[in-house]
């Protein structure tokens, strides 16, 4: 069994972020989507990991390595083009051989794993195996549609008239039998070479595709508003901890986690919070589901169910919500605008200001 990890792709959904950074890299908890995915497979017992890689492949190279640090052997696979989740499978056509292989979408946040459908596939051993979700605007995902008995029989990648409101989790389980199906479809008519056109190819020639619902939390984390329900879902589990500095003036509250080097000052923290390595917080109140990453500076501010990446900087701002704020970024209160006119007249002119 290997597993194809998707970490290719441009991530406009979550620009500007990912004009400097790799989707997949983007933290929630301080720790990259893509790691939750990585542990996920190899607390599976998956070891052989094959990642896509495009744009940003030298990033994702840099963040993940050789995956010893996970538990797993990496082989980086590059995708000149992100022409679609089939063409992937086309890309990774020799790495995979005739191996059974489970693809993750690099951006996708799925908790508690992937292990019981593994499982559930080795022992039924269908042509793929899928995962659903009902979502409220299906016409944005890749849409199922099942019998009265719960078979899957047909599939349709954003239809504008969705048939069902199942959708398709980014994490499938194909044997062999996908490479001809992915060899007998063509580019959509968005381009792109379609996994929904080649899980439908299988059905049409009498394959079993096999379905399972997600009853835990998931993600596509494509977008902001995502990202940051992704954050709360991992600290609503964290467990405090306090490696850090925390003054007599500065008040602790609930699950807070401050890591190593961080130092807290007549602040006041309500978690879940997690406060990075070497961040500093001074007179500010962090709220809960917010994580600050490392050798951040929080002055004088507050801020409340967000995401702030590493080396930012809020300083003497009111307050800040449900906010995602970039590395190295500044977030400053506006100059105060003098109150004064300036004037160039003409002669004759006549000019009302209020007083």
């Amino acid at each position: 069994m290997k597993a194809l990890v998707l970490a290719g792709g441009s991530g406009t959904r979550l620009r500007p972020l990912t004009h400097t950074t790799a989707k997949q890299l983007v933290p929630v908890g301080n720790k990259p989507i893509l790691y939750y995915v990585l542990e996920g497979i190899a607390d599976a017992g998956v070891t052989d990991v094959g990642i896509i890689v495009g744009e940003t492949a030298k990033e994702i190279r840099a963040a993940v390595g050789d995956g010893s640090r996970f538990g797993i052997s990496v082989t980086y696979i590059p995708q000149h083009q992100p022409l679609g989740l089939a063409h992937a499978v086309r890309v990774a056509r020799d790495w995979l051989g005739d191996d059974d292989f489970v693809m993750y979408l690099g951006d996708n946040f799925l908790f508690g794993g992937i292990s019981a459908q593994l499982e559930e596939f080795r022992t039924r051993r269908p042509a793929a195996q899928i995962m659903l979700t009902q979502v409220p605007n299906p016409s944005s995902f890749g849409v199922v549609t099942l019998d009265a008995t719960g078979r899957v029989v047909a599939l349709e990648e954003k239809p504008e008239f969705p048939k069902s409101d199942l959708a398709l989790v980014g994490v499938y389980f194909f044997s062999a039998a996908v490479h001809a199906a992915v060899d007998a479809i063509r580019p959509s008519a968005r381009g792109e070479l379609e996994i929904t056109d080649a899980l439908q190819w299988l059905l049409e020639q009498g394959l079993d595709v096999t379905s399972s619902t997600v009853n835990g939390f998931w993600k596509d984390t494509g977008n902001a508003t995502d990202m940051l329900e992704a954050n709360r879902s991992v600290l609503d589990g964290i467990t405090p901890h306090c490696a850090g500095t925390v003054d007599e003036e500065s008040e602790l509250v609930g699950r807070v986690v401050v890591e190593d080097g961080a130092v807290i000052t007549a602040s006041r923290i309500v978690g879940p919070v997690v406060i990075g390595r070497g961040t500093r917080v001074e007179g500010s109140y962090i709220g809960p589901f917010t994580s600050v990453a490392e050798n951040c500076r929080v002055v004088d501010s507050e801020i409340e169910y967000s995401i702030v990446l590493a080396g930012a900087a809020i300083d003497g701002v009111g307050r800040i919500e449900a906010s995602l704020i970039g590395r190295q970024a500044e977030v400053t209160p506006t100059p105060r605008t003098p109150q004064a006119h300036r004037l160039i007249l003409g002669d004759h002119s006549k000019v009302q200001i209020r007083s």
